[in-house]
């Protein structure tokens, strides 16, 4: 890599670290930031090039030095862009770098950026960044740079290998599987296995507990068998109670979020022959997914108190129906 800028790096979440392993991705393995443009005209979907000076004194543009020093000469390295304080990438806000990465994914630069785009969010993830599916052309994703706002982001987890009721939780893995394989490049996928995952666990939960269900009952209704197994009602808590009219409360959003879960799936997610492509965007299975974990963590608490406090027996594994 060429040397750095010197000067004081302004505040930045993203740390000298992370842009490394950027610059690696982007400049090294036969990957290149510019992909199948030149790159000036990438850069000038970013920047003005004949606004921005040059730094050869032959010249008045930056994009002179460009096809100077990278054209004619080709006498500066790949990573060139990422030292150059012109550009704004090595030590300038994250804004203007997230920018330039989201522009190196698109569709008209990289036709096929599953396994970049998978590389960048790697590294950006330390710092509380991703970049996320906005748009798309001509059915290929356009990505924009976000910060990790949603407390599960695209990486979910459940924790399911500390969950001693959890005795066989394969069908629960490949749904976390697939939603962290499927949030960014197929949202609609996402937010069907989103749904799926709370279907299963609701049938774990009534399987091991010796309480039978009716096959193909939907998801609501499954939960409805759950909250009965675990006393979830808001009826269940006592008005006497501290913090009753909440908890009531909190009860009644959880059975709102199941129902909503299943109408998200119908409506944007995979299934039931849809005719049309689904309009699902990445926010959309976001929203799916922090739902998700959030009711799954709850379930999985309040069953194992039940089994703790001896309300329930842990009982066996019922014949497998998910």
């Amino acid at each position: 890599m060429a040397s750095r800028s010197d000067g004081p790096r302004p505040r930045s979440r993203i740390t000298e670290i992370t842009r490394r392993r950027l610059v690696d991705a982007l400049c090294h393995n036969g990957v290149f930031w510019w992909g199948r443009m030149e790159e000036v005209p990438f850069l000038k979907r970013l920047y003005d090039l004949q606004a921005l000076p040059s730094r050869d004194q032959r010249y008045k543009t930056a994009e002179q030095d460009i096809i100077q020093h990278r054209m004619a000469n080709d006498d500066w390295g790949n990573d060139w862009i990422f030292v150059d304080p012109r550009f704004g990438l090595d030590a300038g806000p994250d804004e203007v770098l997230l920018r330039f990465l989201a522009e190196t994914l698109h569709p008209i630069v990289r036709p096929d950026a599953t396994e970049l785009h998978r590389q960048l969010n790697e590294a950006l993830r330390h710092d509380g960044y991703e970049l996320l599916v906005t748009d798309a052309i001509s059915g290929l994703p356009v990505y924009e740079g976000r910060t990790r706002g949603a407390f599960h982001g695209t990486q979910p987890t459940l924790r399911l290998k500390d969950r001693p009721l959890l005795t066989e939780a394969t069908v629960l893995h490949e749904h976390l599987r697939r939603i962290r394989s499927t949030v960014d490049q197929d949202p609609a996928a996402a937010i069907a296995s989103a749904k799926e995952l709370v279907e299963s666990l609701c049938k774990i939960i009534l399987e091991r507990s010796g309480t039978d269900y009716p096959n193909g009952e939907d998801l609501p209704a499954l939960y409805r068998r759950v909250a009965d197994l675990l006393r979830l009602k808001a009826e269940s808590v006592p008005a006497s109670a501290k913090g009753s009219e909440t908890s009531q409360k909190i009860l009644r959003t959880l059975v709102t979020t199941v129902q909503g879960l299943a109408e998200l799936r119908n409506e944007l997610g995979l299934g039931h022959g849809r005719a049309v492509p689904s309009p699902a965007l990445a926010r959309h299975a976001l929203l799916a997914v922090n739902s998700t974990v959030a009711v799954a963590e709850f379930l999985l608490d309040t069953w194992q108190a039940r089994v703790d406090s001896g309300e329930l027996a842990p009982g066996q594994q019922a014949s497998a129906r998910h």
